[in-house]
C-alpha cells in the first residue's frame, strides 16, 4: 500500500488533498514560549544575583537568547504538520528534521476525542486524538478548527465504525 506524497502524488485516481494547521497554533505555541523564557530568565536571574553575585547574573539573558530562536523554529514546525483523508485511512505528517508520517487505517480506531484548554478556546483551536488497538499508531492533530475538529471526529467515528464491521 503506498502512502502517497505531500504533492498529491499518491495512489493512481486517490488523489491526496493536505490539509494544514490553523495559523493560530503559532501564536499559542509564540504566547508559551515567550512567558517561559520569560520566567526561566528572572528565575535565574534572581538566584544568580543571590547567590554568585550580580555579574553571574547576567546569565540570565541565555534563556532570552534561546526563546528567540526558538520562535522562528515554532513557525517552521507548525509549516511541517498536515493531515490527508483517503478512503481506508487518515495520514498525519509532520517534522522538519525527522519528518514521520502516521497511517492510521480507520478500521483500528477505537477512539477519537476533541479536547480544547482555556488556551486553546481563547484562541479558537481544538486538538482531535485518535487512540487506536496498538499505541504505537495513536495519532495527535492540534490546531484545528473546532468545527473542523467535530467534523473530524464524526466522520472517523462513522469511518471506524464502518470498517471494524468487517473484522
Amino acid at each position: 500500500m503506498e502512502t502517497g506524497s505531500p504533492d498529491g502524488t499518491g495512489i493512481p485516481g486517490d488523489e491526496l488533498v493536505w490539509r494544514g494547521l490553523r495559523p493560530a497554533l503559532v501564536r499559542v505555541r509564540r504566547l508559551l514560549l515567550a512567558l517561559w523564557a520569560g520566567v526561566l530568565a528572572l528565575a535565574t536571574a534572581v538566584l544568580l544575583n543571590l547567590f554568585a553575585g550580580p555579574a553571574w547574573a547576567s546569565l540570565a539573558l541565555l534563556p532570552l537568547a534561546l526563546g528567540a530562536w526558538c520562535w522562528r523554529l515554532v513557525e517552521r514546525n507548525w509549516r511541517s504538520w498536515r493531515y490527508a483523508e483517503r478512503a481506508d485511512d487518515l495520514l498525519i505528517s509532520r517534522g522538519v528534521l525527522w519528518h514521520e508520517e502516521t497511517v492510521v487505517p480507520y478500521g483500528r480506531m477505537q477512539l477519537v476525542e476533541v479536547t480544547s484548554g482555556p488556551l486553546e478556546r481563547r484562541f479558537g483551536l481544538a486538538t482531535v486524538q485518535l487512540h487506536t488497538a496498538a499505541a504505537a499508531t495513536d495519532a495527535t492533530l492540534p490546531g484545528l478548527d473546532p468545527a473542523e475538529a467535530e467534523r473530524l471526529r464524526d466522520r472517523l467515528t462513522e469511518l471506524g465504525e464502518a470498517r471494524s464491521a468487517g473484522l
